[in-house]
């Protein structure tokens, strides 16, 4: 699965990829969780449109949210058939800017999980497969949200997890986002995992567990992220002391 993963390109660069027609601003994100407010591209009167969705897709027909269990991913072998994903599939696809995701290890008894963070070997943004629904409430309030597909890991991913998000390469940006002219069944042939010449990936500190915790720190190498909060607090030791902002972490947008 993908249950966590980064933003952190510049806005232009990502735009630049994604070929949308918008120019959102936005601070980079090292820890974007569900149900947090995301990034997605889309089709929309034929172009390529950046829109706002709550991670974490709820189908349409779901009368009480309540009642349901958060779909932050979605298995491709099943988005075909599944009811919470067989209509999005079809009709509402999208891709998820995105810069590496984190995977923990299954870990042995009696031991914590281990984060690592995965990214693209050339350190650029590339793109998840996508689905997305408008959720509407019994007082005609609506939500669009959206899940990531996810497929079995390759060989560099399988010894951490066994699943991965689908990345799409650009040269199928369209096949996939184009709904009108592409058939579901053709659109799956996407699901396959990714090519580990693409992919890097490494050990990184538990503090990505916390969800509030959102800085560079979280995607350094292990060893690095604890030698660089030991510089850390030895210059906060020696600094003096200096009043902090409340809420000095910006969101998502």
């Amino acid at each position: 699965m993908c249950g966590r993963y980064v933003i952190t390109s510049p806005p232009a660069a990502i735009r630049a990829l994604f070929g949308y027609g918008e120019q959102p601003n936005f601070p980079p994100r090292y820890n974007v969780a569900p149900t947090q407010p995301i990034p997605i591209v889309r089709l929309a009167a034929g172009k390529r449109s950046f829109a706002l969705m709550r991670w974490g897709l709820m189908p349409a027909w779901v009368k009480d949210p309540k009642a349901v269990s958060l779909l932050i991913n979605a298995r491709g072998e099943s988005v075909l058939d599944k009811p919470a994903f067989r209509n999005a599939m079809r009709r509402r696809r999208c891709l998820f800017p995105a810069d590496g995701f984190y995977e923990w290890t299954a870990g042995r008894p009696n031991e914590p999980r281990r984060p690592y963070f995965v990214r693209a070997k050339s350190g650029g943004p590339m793109a998840f497969a996508g689905l997305w629904e408008t959720w509407c409430g019994p007082n005609g309030e609506e939500v669009d949200t959206a899940a990531i597909v996810t497929t079995r890991a390759n060989r560099l991913l399988a010894p951490i997890h066994d699943r991965m998000p689908v990345i799409v390469p650009p040269q199928a940006f369209e096949l996939w986002l184009d709904c009108a002219k592409v058939e579901a069944t053709t659109a799956a042939a996407l699901f396959a995992p990714a090519s580990e010449a693409l992919l890097e990936g490494y050990e990184v500190s538990p503090a990505v567990n916390r969800v509030a915790n959102d800085s560079a720190a979280l995607i350094a190498p292990l060893g690095a992220a604890a030698h660089q909060d030991g510089q850390s607090a030895a210059k906060e030791a020696q600094a003096p002391a200096k009043l902090k902002k409340p809420n000095d972490q910006p969101s998502l947008f």
